[in-house]
């Protein structure tokens, strides 16, 4: 009996062992995740073996029952218990080792989830989703066996849907996203089988037919596609026979050919690559290839890109003829976040032309540098480097294949370069700036350089200012004085001769000071007066000393090197003040809505003076004796100092009186568009004239009048004009030609004679200025931010046309692209932006090769007037054109005209420009919009030059 109890007792502790051990029903979780320990066993009471009681012992990290005490039955369960429970231990460890699941694996479906038990397969309908840690599964159907990992995605067929099948999958992980229309993937292995997948990486989109996956991310494409057209059929693409796909770094394909609108072209290329990474990286550079008439094939621009860091990169080229000339060059831009920015340039050329042996042939070395540096004005308002580096040498741009195509390196004769420090002491008021200038002209290789040119400057100071002023500030408390100071070292030389020069000889230099002293006095409370004295100081190293040889019948010139010193001053005065004159107009005759007018007068009177320079007594001029050949005897005067690099003071005292004189006109009206109720309206802006008397000057010593008048009587338009009158009348000499005389045009009771004038008019027409002229109006909403007539008053004179800048606006901007607008009657509404600009410009001067008349004294007056018309007419959001022409009237002949074609084929974009007058030229270029393709895809041919197509 006893036995018999025994063996239902060991029964029923086996079954309730077993239940207990049972997996948890989540796939993917064990006992531990379903709140059980797994490594702890339990005994046959169910409770947790580690719960034992003060006899119990501990081994090796394991809890050990004692068993001296137990009987024998006891004894053979605590045996069988702690075997099954072994068992249970190892199975659920290699279950773990098996599966290779480190996370839970949750999943949904809207439809329904149907779970195969026999083969452990759970299938998911309609918008079904798993995820499991960072990968993502979207699809209409999926299912997934629990025991391999094996995920298997699939959309259904529906024709009303997008490509024809209604919930493609989509797969994501990490960054990288698929849009497929089959998938499997191993959750274990993480690697999976894809068919029609397709991806976007940065500016381009990647389809194949069929593509595997492996661990590490990396795609391999059979039968791809690779476009920047972002449409669901691509305008165009590069058929890849295969290729290798990195996310987020780049592809590598094999033979690839262009397809454009289905049509494949026979432009293909053995192998490809595309980077997609936006942190720098390095590269080789594919090269262009072309023939050039002199040199022969090319391979140029060809080299490898080094991503050096971050903050700098380096570029380094080549080029290579097959008649033997060649090219290195290297280009480096840096650049560190709010701090400072640059680049670097140069490059070294050896040109060969002709045949070697032969007359023609020649070999010639060029170079040019250029360097680019800014400094950002916040990282230290106190200091500053800048740099505009342009050099090259004569023969480079004619040699160079890239200048060949540009006109404005060809057409350049001027270059200029220019290096320069500055630095302030904020405390003192100094600023202290240095800089290096270079300038070459092209055409005889000349070079002037400055090396260094230093500039010294001191603001504006009281010197006799109290530091603690009490009461009213004194007269001589107003005198304030700077100080500019300038030292430099220069040259005029040959660009072959620039390094053999001597620094002593070849080079000039100096220094000079100046020092001006301002005051500004208010006398009587209404005139201003403004005294002013200037001091020059000039320091040079050398002077030259001429004669006379009467052995040869030439000028000697002896140059002595030393210290030499030269000074000017020179003083002025002026004061002026202003009159206000009021009228206000008889209301009974006027009625109330002229409020009243005023004038303004200013008049000013100045005063200056130097004194003679050239006396002897200055030393600055100096005279020897000449004898010709004939004996006749002169005497020459001349300056040692002429060829100082800050020249010398002028002979002659000077002292002159001036005098200007300005008028302004304005009216008040009542207005209701004013919030004060009031508006200016400005008569004259300005109506001015100026004059001088020089006091020293012993024949005419008055000078032209010069007239000047500004009107705003229109909204966006100013007029302005300057005359100018002579005030010296012609006389006639003994053979009757004319010349200007010492007697004025007064003294004969005529006013000055006038010189001429020059004026330009410009109008521009749009579709919204031609409906304001035929009576359309605006709507409500379209007068927003809009203002009165006279619009506000900032202050500042312009003739910018603002209806016109509207106008262009509005015809570059595409927003809202492709949406049809429609009129209030719900019709489609017509638009067609475009703008056209006429320019009418007249000069009138007086014509002194023409005939001249007697009786009035006068030379007959000649005009010159041209006519200048551009345009521009938007056809649609992806048409353009604009041209510009002129007529010139005195020549009788077409200025330049020019016409311009651009054409947005929305992958790609193509220009065409042409000059039809006075010569003829055209540039039509074709090209992809995306920037992983802008160099890669694209056709140019210009006039002049050889020709070459680029793709690659």
């Amino acid at each position: 009996m006893r036995t018999r109890f025994s063996i239902i007792f060991l029964v029923f502790a086996l079954v309730f062992a077993m239940a207990e051990s049972r997996v948890s029903p989540y796939w993917g979780e064990d006992r531990a995740e379903a709140g059980m320990d797994a490594e702890a066993p339990r005994d046959s009471a169910g409770k947790d073996s580690t719960q034992v009681g003060s006899a119990d012992k501990s081994v090796a990290g394991q809890v050990v029952k004692d068993t001296t005490e137990m009987d024998s039955l006891e004894l053979a369960i605590y045996h069988h218990n702690r075997a099954i429970d072994d068992s249970i231990h190892l199975d659920s460890l290699n279950r773990k080792k098996k599966s290779g699941i480190d996370a839970p694996v949750k999943y949904q479906a809207q439809d329904s989830l149907v779970y195969e038990a026999g083969t452990k397969t759970a299938y998911l309908y309609g918008g079904s989703e798993v995820d499991y840690e960072n990968m993502n599964l979207k699809s209409d159907k999926i299912h997934m066996s629990l025991d391999s990992s094996l995920v298997h995605a699939t959309g259904t067929a529906d024709s009303t849907e997008k490509r024809g099948i209604k919930g493609r999958p989509v797969f994501t992980m990490g960054q990288d996203k698929y849009d497929t229309d089959t998938i499997s993937f191993n959750f274990k292995t993480k690697k999976g089988l894809v068919q029609n997948a397709y991806t976007a990486q940065e500016d381009g989109f990647l389809t194949s037919e069929i593509s595997k996956r492996n661990d590490k991310g990396e795609m391999f494409l059979a039968r791809g596609r690779y476009t920047t057209c972002d449409l669901e059929h691509p305008d165009f693409y590069i058929a890849l026979s295969r290729a290798k796909v990195r996310p987020g770094k780049d592809v590598v394909f094999g033979p690839a050919y262009l397809v454009v609108a289905d049509v494949p072209l026979p432009l293909a290329v053995p192998y490809g690559f595309f980077p997609f990474t936006k942190s720098y990286s390095s590269g080789f550079i594919m090269p262009t290839y072309g023939d050039e008439n002199s040199r022969g094939f090319y391979l140029r621009d060809g080299g490898y890109y080094f991503a050096m860091s971050d903050k700098w990169d380096l570029k380094l080229l080549g080029e290579i003829y097959t008649k033997g000339s060649w090219g290195v060059s290297a280009a480096s831009n840096y650049r560190r976040r709010y701090k400072y920015n640059g680049s670097f340039f140069v490059s070294f050329q050896n040109t060969k032309t002709g045949d070697k042996g032969m007359p023609d042939y020649q070999e010639q070395e060029s170079f040019k540098l250029q360097w680019s540096h800014r400094q950002d004005p916040k990282f230290n308002p106190f200091s500053s480097l800048s740099a505009s580096v342009n050099y090259a040498s004569q023969s480079y741009e004619r040699n160079n294949l890239t200048s060949m195509y540009s006109p404005q390196a060809m057409t350049q004769t001027t270059r200029t370069s220019s290096v320069s420090w500055s630095t302030t002491f904020s405390s003192i008021g100094m600023s202290l700036s240095t800089s290096a200038n270079l300038s070459q002209n092209m055409r005889d290789s000349s070079i002037a350089m400055t090396l260094p040119d230093l500039n010294i400057s001191i603001s504006r100071f009281y010197p006799f200012r109290r530091k603690h002023r009490v009461g009213n500030e004194r007269w001589y408390e107003k005198i304030s004085m700077s100080y500019t100071g300038q030292l430099s070292n220069s040259i005029n030389t040959k660009e072959d001769k620039l390094l053999h020069s001597n620094f002593i000889k070849d080079w000039r230099n100096g220094m000079q000071h100046s020092i001006p002293v301002n005051a500004n006095f208010t006398l009587f409370n209404y005139i201003n007066v403004t005294p002013s004295f200037s001091f020059t100081d000039r320091m040079t190293s050398s002077k030259v000393m001429k004669s006379w040889d009467e052995a040869n019948q030439k000028e000697v010139a002896d140059t002595t090197y030393g210290f030499h010193n030269l000074y000017n001053w020179n003083m002025s005065v002026s004061a002026n003040t202003k009159f206000y004159g009021f009228f206000v107009p008889n209301r009974k005759l006027f009625g109330d809505k002229i409020q009243a007018i005023r004038h303004v007068f200013t008049p000013q009177i100045s005063f200056s003076y130097a004194p003679d320079f050239g006396s002897s007594r200055y030393g600055y001029y100096e005279t020897y004796q000449r004898t010709d050949a004939n004996g006749n005897v002169s005497l020459v005067e001349y300056s040692p100092y002429l060829n100082s690099l800050y020249g010398v003071p002028g002979k002659g005292r000077t002292g002159s009186i001036s005098w200007d004189v300005s008028n302004n006109v304005e009216m008040r009206i009542k207005t209701d568009k004013d919030s004060t109720g009031f508006k200016k309206i400005s008569i004259i802006d300005e109506l001015g004239a100026s004059m001088s008397y020089n006091m020293a000057a012993a024949k005419r010593p008055w000078s032209d009048l010069s007239m000047r008048i500004r009107l705003k009587w229109w909204k966006n338009y100013t007029f302005n004009m300057n005359a100018v009158f002579a005030t010296y009348a012609y006389e006639l000499d003994e053979n009757g030609k004319p010349y200007v005389g010492d007697h004025t045009e007064w003294g004969y009771g005529r006013f000055g004679r006038f010189q001429g004038m020059s004026q330009n008019i410009s109008y521009t027409l749009n579709p919204e200025k031609i409906k304001k002229l035929f009576g359309g109006g605006e709507h409500e909403e379209d007068k927003t931010n809009k203002d009165d007539e006279e619009g506000i008053d900032t202050g500042r004179e312009s003739n910018i046309d603002k209806d016109m800048v509207e106008g262009q606006r509005g015809a570059k901007n595409k927003s809202g692209s492709g949406k049809a607008t429609t009129d209030e009657n719900g019709y489609m509404a017509f638009s067609m932006p475009w703008s056209l600009t006429f320019g009418y410009g007249i000069t009138m001067r007086e014509n002194t090769s023409g005939k001249f008349n007697e009786k009035t004294m006068r030379y007959p007056y000649k005009f010159s007037q041209t006519l200048n018309v551009s345009g521009n007419l938007r056809i649609s959001d992806g048409w353009n054109i604009s041209f510009s022409s002129g007529y010139d009237f005195e020549n009788k002949k077409i200025s330049m005209t020019t016409a311009s074609l651009q054409r947005d084929l929305h992958c790609f974009n193509m220009s065409c420009s042409v000059v039809l007058a006075p010569y003829t030229s055209y540039n039509f270029s074709f090209r992809a919009n995306a920037a992983t393709l802008t160099d890669a895809l694209k056709y140019d041919k210009r006039s002049g030059y050889s020709n070459a197509v680029q793709w690659y």
